[in-house]
């Protein structure tokens, strides 16, 4: 029996996944030591390592939600990743936060064209 703890908020993740159980073309994929969520292969959002949440976000919009919300930049090895932000868990504790961080992520990425799998490359 694995008793290893899990990476991320399994109640997190189970919430965005009632936000998104009738979205087609829905994936799920363990990456960045969380859960990610990711439409047509482009990844849209992530129950994070640290309990919270990472979103993909129009970079042209991000200057502003981050001087108007809480979320923050997110960095990987010391580096901005444009178009991403991160919430803390209480940042996303009520549903209405988290439909509507969860919903604009999606809306930005299903404007990106669809990703091969890579058995199709």
């Amino acid at each position: 029996q694995d008793l290893s703890p899990v990476a991320y908020d399994p109640e997190l993740a189970h919430r965005i996944r009632d936000l998104l159980a009738a979205e087609p073309d829905l994936t799920e994929r363990a990456m960045f030591g969380g859960l990610a969520f990711l439409v047509r292969g482009n990844m849209a959002v992530v129950a994070n390592h640290s309990g919270g949440l990472m979103v993909r976000i129009d970079p042209t919009a991000e200057a502003e939600l981050l001087a108007t919300t809480p979320a923050e930049p997110v960095e990987m090895r010391g580096r901005p990743m444009k178009g991403w932000l991160v919430l803390a868990s209480d940042d996303v504790a009520a549903d209405a936060e988290l439909d509507g961080w969860v919903t604009r992520a999606m809306t930005f990425t299903k404007t990106r064209p669809a990703k091969r799998p890579k058995s199709a490359r």
